[in-house]
């Protein structure tokens, strides 16, 4: 059942954006636009409830569950970011007035890594005090160990992409 929430808030989420960005930018309605793309953290307040009440009504923690809690910590990390990829894309593609972002080399590309990787701890920090409340509430057991899993192979992915992140700084890429 949760994967369907996951689904949900996944889909409301991008249909929020579309709404705001054609409410500012094809409707010229700036103002309610900005209250729609404002209200895309409510979509992980209601992931969270869901989630909740699933717990709570005797399901059996699993990774799904781990998901909503990756995806709640990797929506509040990187929202603004997908909101101004989505205003780009948006802009380039439906109103041709956008141009292509430039590729990055060198210090740039990676204090731009660097900074993906400081979002990703963040991610991880949110997500992890989630799943670790939940385990702290229901208890660490064989029906609570998907959500430890998901919260291990989480920080394994984690560590793999700091080392990537940091390795642009350290050897910064150069133009061919």
């Amino acid at each position: 059942m949760i994967i369907y929430f996951i689904i949900g808030a996944e889909i409301a989420f991008w249909l929020l954006i579309i709404a705001g960005l054609v409410l500012r930018y094809i409707l010229k309605l700036r103002r309610i636009s900005i209250w729609v793309l404002a209200a895309t953290p409510l979509i992980d307040l209601v992931l969270i409830v869901l989630t909740a009440l699933d717990l709570k009504n005797g399901a059996t923690a699993n990774t799904f569950h781990g998901l909503s809690a990756i995806y709640i910590g990797v929506s509040i990390a990187y929202g603004k970011q997908m909101i101004d990829w989505a205003d780009q894309q948006f802009k380039r593609f439906v109103l041709k007035t956008g141009e292509r972002p430039k590729k990055l080399y060198g210090k740039e590309k990676g204090k731009r890594e660097a900074l993906g990787f400081v979002k990703h701890i963040i991610a991880y920090v949110i997500g992890a005090l989630i799943i670790w409340g939940m385990l702290l509430i229901l208890g660490k057991d064989e029906q609570t160990i998907a959500l430890y899993q998901v919260w291990k192979l989480w920080s394994i992915v984690l560590i793999i992409d700091g080392l990537i992140s940091i390795s642009y700084v350290f050897f910064p890429t150069k133009k061919k």
